[in-house]
């Protein structure tokens, strides 16, 4: 059962209670990643997740760690494009303590100089590392590629000059404008007293009043048609193409889900079959979608030998007009909202990935589904909804093209795709 309240500082709090298991997974969202920066402070969202590990004024970094670490649970966060997310999960009985070390983290991290100069190499090595693998390169290649010069653009752990530029002044400030209740959730799920935990939530959360400053509107990104290479030494080159795809919130997300387990999102999909079983032309290859506040992106990814690129791209796009000119059969259609069905209820089975579908929910649009619900809106899908949402998302006019690797020649390849995929 879902339960939601705000607290009079306006930090709203979902949780759902589920009796039969011994653990409780909280985690803290903020509405705050990639998306809320710019070109000068690229990276800060994702520096400010690293600095709440790094010591308060209560506890060294050893003690935030040994303190989940001997009650046997978990703690960790990360950073995304549109939130960042503090979690841990504990067994029922030691919920107190992992929110005591949450809210220490959230309200007395020190922000020590000494620190934040330790965490730039650290940061930077991290860099470093993502640069070293091209299959992480070219998606961040493709979000270049189709947001242009949006935020959306650039890349969560920001690049070395950014992050060699991020001062005490600007990290402090960019915390003091976002970390506010408003445009924080606290979700919960698992074996917990609902009144309890409420005290216990309001006892360490109800006192914080943040600036309460008016928060920028985001503009929505405006896709732009493009195709962006990056020369690397590789053995194997790394393909995306990308296309405008359903933002959050959107009923025909579910739609969008249901057509690419059988276009691509799977081992028994069109793509895969043909592609990589049937010819051998790649070791891997699928789809899938990502969806944002508001708007979305479609990726088709391949990782191939340089010398098949412009046979798997056009059958990329030959699979695409395959799939424009015939839809889905009936018996497509109940295959693949079976194995969607499937694939989320196994995934309810984890207090973690409940809580976190919880709170992204509620954090991104306001609205928290029900498994039920959920499960109906996959099962309302149609062919005439398929059809709808095949022809809005494989639309190649809109069609975008990022491939990392090492190719003989760039301009006379970057001409025959062209060619291929922008005819």
């Amino acid at each position: 059962m879902y339960n939601k309240f705000i607290l009079d500082n306006g930090l709203r709090v979902v949780s759902e209670y589920i009796p039969h298991v011994k653990s409780v997974s909280i985690g803290i969202w903020i509405e705050t990643g990639s998306r809320q920066e710019n070109i000068g402070n690229s990276g800060v969202s994702h520096f400010i997740e690293h600095m709440l590990f790094k010591g308060t004024d209560n506890r060294t970094a050893k003690k935030i760690a040994e303190s989940i670490d001997n009650i046997g649970g978990q703690l960790n966060a990360f950073t995304s494009k549109e939130c960042t997310c503090f979690y841990a999960k504990v067994l029922d009985n030691h919920l107190p303590i992992a929110v005591d070390v949450l809210a220490d983290m959230l309200f007395n991290s020190r922000f020590s100089q000494e620190d934040i100069e330790k965490e730039k190499s650290v940061v930077i090595e991290e860099i470093n590392m993502y640069d070293d693998s091209p299959e992480d390169q070219v998606h961040d290649l493709l979000s270049k590629t189709i947001f242009d010069s949006h935020p959306l653009a650039l890349p969560i752990l920001g690049d070395l000059k950014s992050v060699k530029g991020l001062t005490k002044e600007k990290i402090l400030n960019y915390f003091t404008e976002k970390y506010i209740p408003e445009n924080i959730v606290i979700s919960m799920v698992g074996n917990f007293d609902v009144e309890e935990s409420r005290k216990l939530l309001n006892d360490y959360f109800g006192h914080w009043q943040g600036n309460k400053k008016n928060q920028e509107l985001e503009s929505p990104p405006v896709l732009t048609q493009n195709l962006k290479f990056k020369d690397k030494e590789t053995e194997q080159l790394h393909l995306c193409l990308g296309l405008e795809g359903i933002s959050q919130g959107d009923e025909d997300l579910y739609s969008l889900l249901v057509l690419n387990n059988v276009f691509g999102g799977s081992m028994s999909s069109s793509l895969f079959q043909k592609v990589r079983e049937d010819r051998g032309l790649v070791y891997s290859i699928f789809s899938y979608p990502s969806s944002y506040k508001d708007t979305g992106i479609f990726t088709i990814y391949a990782g191939l030998n340089p010398n098949q690129l412009l046979n798997v791209t056009e059958l990329i796009i030959d699979d695409i007009h395959q799939i424009k000119n015939n839809y889905l059969t009936d018996d497509q259609l109940t295959k693949s909202k079976e194995q969607l069905k499937g694939n989320y209820i196994l995934g309810l089975e984890s207090t973690s990935s409940r809580m976190t579908s919880l709170g992204k929910s509620e954090l991104l649009y306001g609205k928290i589904h029900s498994p039920k619900e959920i499960i109906d809106k996959i099962d309302k899908v149609n062919l005439a909804d398929i059809k709808r949402v095949t022809n809005k998302v494989f639309d190649l006019d809109k069609l975008n093209v990022a491939y990392v690797g090492k190719v003989k020649d760039e301009k006379q390849t970057n001409k025959k795709l062209n060619n291929i995929c922008f005819k």
